[in-house]
């Protein structure tokens, strides 16, 4: 009788912050997680946590030992961080995870981007009708980065990171352009806000799709099933499979 197939060990980075703890909480029991950050657990945790910080080129190497799948979210998440924070842990540490991750042979990496990469689109004619259900435009990862901030510009040198490091060492790279992530419901009175959430389920569900779905290079985004909309999930539905269960209209 065959057994059951080993679980694929995936490497969580940023895994003390929400996205993380939206997804181990979750998954915690459907992979083999090694988790790292750079501030320890708390509690603490019952997979394998790595302290280490990103841009520590030696501790990453260290990190991808036998790892299937890495998913990338660390670095400083703040849309006001100042250039020398997201040049050294958005830009630089993603550069050290990808060549950590190429130089061990892992097959996949998934990268958490931002909205913020294309938040240049959200001009003053489009907005606020942008951000209601009667709206037809939309966003579906195939048009140019537009960042909003310059936490959004380290996000799109990102994605052009996983760029290369997929032409050049044959890596699958899924970019998710993640929307507005909050717990337990969307943010009242706030249209964009309504428009881009993504909440806890449907942000687990959505990287474990990553995790498991076969793909080249993609950039998806990452919202709940919202009326209110501006970017596509069809991209996200075709290549990961990803069957959102939630809408800020119930809200």
């Amino acid at each position: 009788m065959a057994g059951r197939p080993q679980e694929p060990t995936v490497l969580l980075t940023g895994a003390s912050g929400r996205v993380g703890r939206a997804i181990v909480g979750r998954l915690g029991d459907a992979y083999d997680w090694r988790l790292v950050d750079r501030e320890p657990p708390t509690p603490d945790s019952e997979h394998i946590y790595l302290v280490a910080d990103i841009t520590d080129e030696e501790a990453m190497v260290e990190a991808m030992a036998d790892v299937d799948v890495v998913v990338h979210l660390a670095g400083d998440p703040r849309p006001e961080a100042p250039w020398d924070s997201v040049l050294e842990n958005n830009i630089d540490g993603t550069h050290s995870v990808l060549e950590a991750a190429a130089s061990a042979g892992v097959e996949k990496f998934v990268f958490a981007s931002s909205n913020h990469a294309v938040g240049g689109y959200e001009t003053d004619e489009r907005t606020p009708d942008l951000y209601r259900s009667n709206d037809d435009f939309r966003l579906d990862g195939s048009e140019l980065p537009r960042p909003s901030n310059l936490y959004g510009v380290s996000k799109a040198a990102a994605e052009t990171l996983c760029r290369y490091y997929h032409d050049e060492y044959g890596m699958s790279v899924v970019c998710l352009r993640i929307g507005n992530l909050t717990k337990n419901h969307p943010p009242e009175g706030y249209e964009r806000g309504q428009a881009m959430w993504l909440s806890y389920r449907d942000c687990a569900h959505l990287f474990e799709r990553a995790i498991e779905a076969e793909y080249d290079y993609e950039i998806v985004y990452g919202i709940s099933d919202n009326d209110r909309k501006y970017y596509s999930l069809e991209r996200a539905r075709e290549v990961l499979g990803y069957n959102p269960q939630d809408n800020s209209a119930e809200y």
